[in-house]
């Protein structure tokens, strides 16, 4: 009986199993979707510093490697098709998934930051944060912190954009995950000589109306957010808290601001609260946010681990 055949060594062949790779590029894709998000090719063409025929070329080379164009002119603007809608989504993850892998690749190369970008919405005072900022820099003294003052939809887009590394606010993207953090207090408040100031009768939202009210600037520059507004006859917009304090305490507006932000002025009388018909105030939930959880530094996860220690 012979011996059994050896085993072939030959290499084998990976002919069938090539990997393959895309006719659009990323560059392509981004073209695609910055027409998308700005309306014209010339806009497109300004944010990301090209021509409008290069990017208008890049359209075109996405329309020419599918059945159907993604885009179509009407006028000056870029419309999506049909087909480009369902694209646009799946570039929008494609780019992001890039953006990350670079991230994480930058920060493995690095080590730790130089900088982490907090974002913190208007809601919650800064001054809640300084014990956890000094904790922080101690086992971190040479990395800066940079802090973004943000509100409303402002907030969001520090996270969508990539404009902070964490961000604190009180609502919660899509396809992000949010860790809760404390509850703030939005209360009706106006100065003791303000008409609205009653002891003997609650208040309802049609006289509300009547008078004027101090409302906060949304920082978002995409879309704008008129949160807490009642659509009052007078309305002054400013764009901190801090500004609303002064201008409710001068007793020619009321607000609705957080209880965090007027516990002094409650508590000496130089402010009241007002008794509303349908309830005074509401309960806003916090949430802390990574942008890139998967990609962030060794400082960026600190700090995030130190404010949901502090702020919880």
């Amino acid at each position: 009986m012979g011996a059994p055949d050896a085993p072939s060594l030959e290499p084998i062949s990976w002919s069938n199993h090539k990997m393959k790779i895309p006719r659009i590029t990323l560059e392509q894709w981004a073209a695609f979707k910055s027409v998308v998000d700005h309306g014209s090719f010339a806009a497109a063409a300004e944010v990301l510093s090209k021509s409008q025929s290069s990017v208008s070329y890049a359209v075109s080379r996405i329309n020419a490697s599918i059945p159907r164009p993604v885009l179509r002119v009407s006028g000056r603007k870029a419309v999506l098709t049909p087909e480009g809608e369902v694209l646009y989504r799946y570039a929008t993850q494609l780019l992001h998934q890039a953006d990350e892998t670079e991230a994480v690749a930058q920060s493995m190369a690095l080590g730790f930051e130089a900088e982490v970008t907090l974002a913190l919405d208007a809601l919650l005072d800064v001054s809640a944060v300084i014990c956890t900022l000094e904790r922080f820099s101690i086992n971190y003294p040479h990395t800066r912190i940079r802090i973004l003052e943000t509100s409303l939809s402002g907030t969001t887009e520090a996270l969508l954009e990539k404009k902070a590394d964490i961000v604190v606010g009180s609502a919660v993207p899509t396809g992000y995950m949010g860790t809760p953090l404390k509850q703030l207090m939005m209360m009706p408040v106006a100065a003791p000589n303000h008409p609205l100031v009653t002891d003997d009768r609650v208040i309802d939202e049609w006289e509300l109306k009547n008078h004027r009210q101090v409302v906060l600037r949304d920082t978002g520059t995409r879309r704008q957010v008129d949160a807490g507004w009642l659509e009052s006859e007078q309305r002054w917009t400013v764009s901190h808290f801090s500004s609303s304090v002064k201008l409710v305490k001068s007793g020619l507006a009321f607000a609705f601001l957080p209880r965090n932000w007027v516990v002094a002025e409650l508590e000496s009388g130089q402010l009241a609260e007002l008794h509303l018909a349908h309830g005074a105030g509401r309960n806003v939930q916090l949430y802390l946010m990574v942008a890139k959880s998967e990609a962030a530094g060794p400082a960026t996860k600190a700090l995030a681990e130190l404010l949901r220690e502090d702020l919880r």
